[in-house]
């Protein structure tokens, strides 16, 4: 296992390091011998021509380059195909719907064999949309690496800690934080509890930024010094291992006689990072009515309209409400845009009971949802001259501007929750007609 060794602070930045002095180039990226016998990879994940505030690549200085490896040829895990992009042509339901936790394995898996895809849209040839994931896993990727192809991986642990490394260092993230990956960064997770379950987004689109906080001014939300990206960290190990990836929606294998992850030095912006939910900065209501979810977003993909977002990650961290005359907890609505939601920590304040930890729901497109009966009761016979503190949760949603496609195996696992809708059957005609 590669230790960490440490980080470097700051979002987008232009990083460099090196595990071993001397690696990185002076003054070019690609001489003509690299130091201590390396070679010079660059790794792109943006056009060469993207503006300059937009382009993202690093220079990579590694034992030997990534073209080394076998054939690839299609990979299907002993317990089927799980995780893919098959969201399929057919109707989707406009009902809620809402899932329990996804149960841990009985037998070992990795976090690989571990992802169930849960639903999505767009897909990865035509680059915009995403897919959502659960994963749930109980080994060691043991002589195996991942990447993907398709998209960035957007990590969100619920329940166990997971230590990733991948070829430009270590990240050790634990529940209430995140984990970033950009698309065809190599990888592999160890599990120091054991056993761990979370929330995958895979995006398609434009790779994930801070949003603009116009009228919010120059801070607030997620700081940028919060992010974390590692330093170089590396293995130099041979044998007889395995690089799966994911290409156009389905996985590929291929053998590999060394570990992927022996970049020695680094330089550039395109890199893993974590940031801790925690630290983020929320704003709110010191006056009247409940803001929009907007001023809860800690990251998004933009899209090529303005305002509108391929997707956006939301967070419902610890908070207080004090606004008066209003109802507190989020009002019943209906959204142009698709809400898949998912638990971290504690409850969350608009349900008060079927949606535990590890669970999710999703809300698509103009499909009614809000609070449950029993939250809507209380809320509405609050005592408003106190504030309300939300404390010891953490939920989050992946919004996207397109329908987000559950998938067959979804929609008839068995930890599906058939009977969601009743959560609302409880609401009471309140109207009486004015009388004369």
């Amino acid at each position: 296992m590669i230790l960490s060794t440490g980080y470097q602070s700051g979002f987008g930045n232009e990083f460099a390091t090196e595990a071993v002095p001397g690696t990185l180039p002076i003054g070019r990226n690609s001489p003509q011998r690299v130091a201590h016998g390396l070679y010079a990879e660059q790794l792109s994940g943006t056009a060469f021509t993207a503006p300059r505030h937009a382009n993202h690549r690093s220079w990579l200085y590694r034992i030997r380059p990534a073209a080394m490896h076998g054939t690839f040829e299609p990979y299907v895990p002993a317990s089927g195909p799980s995780f893919h992009n098959d969201f399929g042509d057919g109707p989707v339901t406009p009902d809620q719907l809402r899932w329990n936790p996804l149960p841990m394995p009985t037998s070992p898996v990795d976090f690989v064999d571990g992802l169930f895809t849960m639903a999505g849209n767009g897909s990865p040839a035509a680059q915009n949309g995403v897919a959502i994931h659960l994963y749930a896993a109980n080994r060691d990727m043991q002589g195996r690496y991942f990447y993907d192809a398709d998209g960035e991986l957007l990590i969100v642990p619920q329940q166990g800690r997971l230590h990733i490394a991948t070829e430009l260092g270590v990240l050790e993230v634990e529940p209430q934080q995140i984990a970033a990956i950009p698309r065809g960064v190599r990888f592999a997770v160890s599990l120091p509890d054991g056993g761990a379950r979370g929330y995958v987004c895979e995006n398609f689109g434009a790779m994930l930024r801070l949003p603009d906080l116009g009228p919010i001014g120059s801070n607030g939300l997620a700081n940028p010094r919060d992010f974390l990206t590692p330093n170089a960290a590396f293995e130099d190990v041979e044998g007889e291992f395995e690089l799966i990836g994911k290409f156009q929606g389905h996985l590929w294998r291929a053998d590999i006689g060394h570990s992927p992850l022996d970049v020695v030095g680094w330089h550039g912006n395109y890199a893993p990072y974590l940031y801790d939910l925690r630290r983020f900065n929320t704003i709110g209501s010191i006056s009247y009515d409940h803001p929009d979810p907007s001023i809860f977003l800690v990251l998004h993909s933009p899209s090529d309209t303005p305002g509108t977002s391929n997707m956006d990650f939301v967070i419902f961290p610890p908070r207080w409400l004090v606004a008066q005359d209003t109802f507190r907890p989020p009002w019943f609505h209906r959204n142009i845009a698709s809400e898949f939601m998912g638990l971290v920590h504690g409850a969350y304040d608009a349900k008060a009971e079927g949606f535990s930890p590890g669970g999710a729901s999703l809300h698509n497109s103009m499909t009614g949802h809000g609070p449950d009966s029993a939250t809507f009761e209380k809320a509405s016979a609050a005592d408003l001259a106190r504030p309300d503190v939300i404390g010891d949760t953490m939920a989050f949603m992946f919004e996207t501007r397109a329908v987000i496609r559950p998938t067959r195996q979804a929609l008839e696992a068995a930890h599906r929750q058939r009977e969601y809708q009743a959560c609302w059957a409880g609401l009471k005609k309140h109207y009486a007609a004015p009388k004369g």
